[in-house]
């Protein structure tokens, strides 16, 4: 019985914390798109991959234009 006089107060501590980290993710925006990832995911990047380092030189060879 004893052990309730420690268990409660941090019970009600811990659900203060939980509900502050809520509050606070709420206010910074953590919740502002959460379609917008999973979509992004989905979509094809129209840049190129970077082209490989050219030995001789010792620079990056730059993509030939179309």
């Amino acid at each position: 019985m004893e052990i309730l006089y420690l268990l409660v107060p941090l019970a009600v501590l811990l659900a203060g914390v939980i509900v502050w980290a809520f509050l606070w993710s709420i206010r910074s925006g953590q919740f502002d798109d959460l379609e917008g990832p999973a979509h992004r995911i989905l979509m094809d990047d129209d840049d190129r991959p970077p082209a490989p380092a050219d030995p001789k030189s010792g620079g990056e060879k730059s993509p030939p234009d179309d």
